[in-house]
């Protein structure tokens, strides 16, 4: 790297930072996503703004790979992360329900996908046709698990009913959507090389070899907060378990990189494997560790997303599609989840509730949309197509989930959550026999 190359990506990344931090702070004003923002930015940091020659003057080609790898870093943590925040446990309880809304969501976003993609086809054919209706099907299916859980958060009703079947429908959606875009890769990427045949033991090794001997690491008694000699890093972190882990989504993104696959799938499979049970402290403490960094990298991946998305060639017939992706979007998710709910014998403020919530897709869909791109799946103008959809579609959820379910009623879910709590604590109290002794840890 020369000195023209170093001062010109470092300064860049820092008005890039600058950038996404002042759009992210805005769009939570607003009452959307920080993500909205940061996207916001690397659009505006590409050929969309000023013909490209903003880009140019902070993002000169040459530095523009190393830019990438950087962002790359920053979303191989945050799908880490995805992996790592999937809850099991959101399932006991809501197996019908759950299973309604991500199969609903899934099957109708998917089926209307692949024929919106049969229209594209004509004006947008790639070299593998299967593929390219495959991938739109895929794109469509998507929720993003990660911005559906922070939208749940500032509405407070992540512990409600609601809020839970959505976190579980979209977790179990979001699983089922990566191993169809996992197959998806494999036929688009490895369909003449050998490496295809070990992305199935490549798995299986993952998860029945490398599961449990994760269980014994994590579970490793660790020292408390101490001095750096002493190799503690967080309490109830060591040094050896953070770098550990590190070190394995690392190579296990490699791995899936090699097989023909992308390494998004490597470094989600590691975070998704980690042992929930007696980990709680430590997962949270990696959480901690690396979402400092990921909000250092990722905008920098925004800035190379942008770079690649021109919306000045966008013309009459570039809205007309526009306006049939949103349709196709939005109805689709909306649709399959709010049937799929109904069906499950959710009452309509709950089904119009988790339509709403499942249309939220954000960075995910735009990481797969990246994907889509590199693999030649999509040309320049329907991938800025897509990247627009998935920001009007995260943008549209708090909004649209303000009138379908407002403030006071929030209020009074959560109340009767209380008293349901209260009730069951006196009751399991009244239940203990006198001078039993009470339980481990009760």
């Amino acid at each position: 790297m020369t000195t023209h190359q170093t001062v010109m990506i470092t300064v860049g990344l820092a008005l890039i930072l600058v950038l996404a931090h002042v759009l992210g702070r805005l769009a939570r004003r607003c009452g959307q996503p920080a993500v909205i923002g940061e996207i916001l930015a690397g659009i505006l940091l590409g050929p969309t703004l000023f013909h490209g020659a903003l880009s140019e003057m902070l993002v000169p080609l040459d530095t523009r790979p190393m830019l990438t790898t950087l962002g790359n870093l920053g979303v191989a943590l945050f799908m880490f992360l995805v992996g790592l925040e999937l809850d099991y446990r959101l399932l006991r309880g809501n197996g019908r329900v759950t299973a309604g809304v991500a199969v609903g969501s899934i099957v109708c976003a998917f089926g209307l996908g692949v024929l919106l993609a049969l229209y594209l086809w004509n004006d947008h054919a790639v070299e593998h046709r299967l593929g390219f209706l495959l991938f739109i099907g895929a794109a469509m299916s998507i929720t993003a698990f990660p911005v559906l859980a922070r939208i749940l958060t500032d509405r407070r009703i992540q512990h409600t009913r609601v809020g839970a079947l959505a976190l579980a429908s979209a977790a179990v959606g979001d699983v089922a959507a990566w191993l169809l875009l996992a197959a998806l890769l494999t036929f688009a990427g490895s369909q003449n090389s050998w490496q295809v045949l070990l992305v199935v033991p490549y798995a299986l090794a993952m998860v029945w070899v490398l599961r449990p001997l994760l269980g014994r690491l994590l579970a490793a008694p660790t020292r408390g907060r101490g001095a750096p000699e002493h190799g503690v890093v967080e309490q109830g972190l060591s040094a050896t378990q953070l770098v550990t882990l590190t070190a394995l989504l690392l190579v296990s993104g490699a791995l899936s990189e090699w097989l023909g696959l992308h390494f998004i799938f490597g470094v989600f499979l590691v975070g998704a494997i980690v042992p929930r049970r007696g980990t709680e402290r430590l997962r949270a403490a990696v959480r901690d560790r690396f979402e400092t960094i990921i909000w250092m990298l990722l905008p920098a991946y925004f800035a190379v997303l942008g770079l690649k998305v021109d919306l000045t060639t966008v013309g009459g017939d570039g809205l007309g599609k526009l306006g049939l992706i949103l349709l196709v979007a939005i109805g689709g998710k909306f649709g399959g989840a709010y049937l799929g709910a109904r069906f499950a014998g959710q009452p309509r403020r709950s089904a119009t509730t988790l339509g709403i919530l499942m249309n939220t897709r954000g960075l995910t869909e735009l990481i797969i949309l990246g994907v889509g791109l590199q693999l030649g799946l999509l040309d320049a103008e329907l991938y800025s197509l897509m990247v627009v959809m998935a920001l009007v579609t995260t943008a549209m959820t708090a909004p649209l989930l303000r009138c379908a379910y407002p403030s006071h009623m929030i209020d009074a879910d959560l109340r009767e959550l209380a008293e349901q709590r209260i009730g069951e604590t006196k009751c399991t109290k009244l239940a203990r026999p006198v001078g039993a002794k009470r339980p481990e840890g009760g």
